[in-house]
């Protein structure tokens, strides 16, 4: 008879950590096993808003903003890699910690501006997704935005049963936006790729690039993406070592690095188009969406004007689903109010239906929106800025010297633009 020792080892220990079991399947699928939040995150970089305003600073002013596009995106990289950091170190979202850190008056005030970056937020989001169900389909902007809303919850869905399914639902959509701007930008062609390289250094001329450069950056760097990328990274794989909180923030990195890099390829890609198509005489004023659908029908093909819209589309169905999941993690963060998912759905997409019902503009509203988003950023960086750099709360993980400046640098060039911006309105009304 053979006699078996027992393991005295618990089963966990003799499985691994969560971490090591997901290693052991190969250095590949860790690695994409470990990616996904920053790829969630960067759909907002991509959403109706980047649409409107990259698609009428090509047109306004050619190449000239390029570097606007440059900035913004290296900009969203350390600021989207410096908050799901901050859930990695610490296991709660950027909201909750201010909640814990800062007095009752400095979270109200953060949450209710947090709220009005919401609604600005979703008219972006549901405004464009109604745009593109209109020319797909022809569905009334409306009953298009309603669609929108419900498709936006299915998506949501998914999270609650595991957040890879909502994940991967994401990257599908985001996949779609980049795959219709990579064919209609080969497809139109006549790109200066010279023009693209001069586009590089910063420069202003116009009396609206000012304008348009905070919009950018309002539709590039999104304060709400700010907020959730830290609670995607909590729940997710626990580190139970040191080692395996360096070994998650290198994987990190990389995911940053390549989810918000599609992201500002796809940015840059709409605005070289633009440039390329209707930077001329005649055409440079085209900035309204559907009239960029029907020049692409007109001038290129009805192929390129059919990517368009459905990159449109994927763009505004997956942002509108982010936005709401951002939004339930600012409330839950800044306050102890919980509202039912639905109520404040309703509640945050009210001004985007009044636009839709309204007989306005929606391609200036879109950009309007995106100026609005640029005046939140500052109140989601600064606390990022004073959170990242506490060695106390961040322990290992704690900033360094030259993130820190970065960080700082970010926070400064923001403010400023915008100071700018409120200068050169007030004395544009004068």
């Amino acid at each position: 008879m053979i006699f078996r020792v027992a393991d005295p080892a618990p089963a966990t220990e003799r499985r691994g950590t969560p971490l090591r079991q997901i290693r052991a399947r190969g250095r590949g699928r860790t690695a994409i096993a470990l990616a996904g939040p920053a790829f969630v995150a960067s759909v907002a970089y991509v959403d109706p808003g980047n649409f409107a305003t990259n698609f009428a600073a090509g047109a306004r002013h050619g190449y000239l903003l390029v570097w606007v596009i440059v900035m913004a995106n290296l900009m969203a990289v350390l600021v989207q890699y410096l908050t799901s950091k901050v859930g990695l170190a610490t296991g709660q979202s950027l909201p909750e910690l201010c909640r814990q850190e800062y007095g009752r008056r400095t979270n109200v005030m953060m949450w209710l501006q947090a709220e009005v970056v919401a609604m600005a937020t979703d008219l972006a989001e549901f405004v464009g997704a109604a745009v593109g169900l209109n020319l797909l389909f022809g569905v009334p902007l409306l009953p298009a935005g309603l669609i929108t809303a419900v498709v936006a919850f299915v998506i949501l869905a998914f999270e609650q049963h595991g957040y890879r399914r909502f994940e991967l639902a994401i990257i599908a959509l985001l996949a779609m936006i980049a795959a219709g701007f990579i064919y209609v930008f080969f497809t139109v062609g006549g790109q200066d790729y010279g023009q693209i390289a001069n586009g590089v250094i910063p420069r202003l001329s116009g009396s609206d690039a000012p304008a348009l450069t905070v919009a950018i950056i309002g539709a590039t760097v999104m304060p709400h993406v700010v907020y959730l990328h830290s609670a995607l990274q909590k729940d997710r794989i626990l580190a139970e070592t040191a080692q395996e909180r360096q070994l998650l923030l290198r994987f990190n990195k990389w995911d940053c690095a390549i989810g918000l890099g599609v992201a500002g390829l796809v940015n840059l890609s709409m605005l070289c188009i633009s440039a390329a198509l209707f930077h001329t005489p005649g055409l440079s004023d085209v900035r309204d969406l559907q009239a960029i659908h029907d020049h692409l029908s007109t001038l290129v093909s009805g192929g390129a004007a059919l990517a368009f819209g459905i990159a449109l589309l994927a763009s505004g169905l997956a942002s509108s689903s982010v936005g709401t999941y951002a939004g339930q993690v600012v409330m839950s963060g800044f306050t102890p109010w919980r509202i039912g998912l639905f109520a404040r759905r309703a509640l945050t997409m009210l001004p985007s239906l009044v636009v839709l019902a309204l007989p306005v503009n929606v391609t200036d509203a879109l950009v309007y929106s995106q100026i609005v988003l640029s005046f939140g950023i500052p109140f989601a960086l600064v606390p990022l800025f004073l959170i990242t750099r506490n060695k106390r709360l961040m322990l290992d993980m704690a900033n360094r010297r030259l993130t820190n400046f970065g960080m700082l640098s970010i926070t400064v060039i923001v403010s400023s633009l915008n100071v700018y911006l409120i200068g050169d309105t007030v004395l544009g009304i004068f």
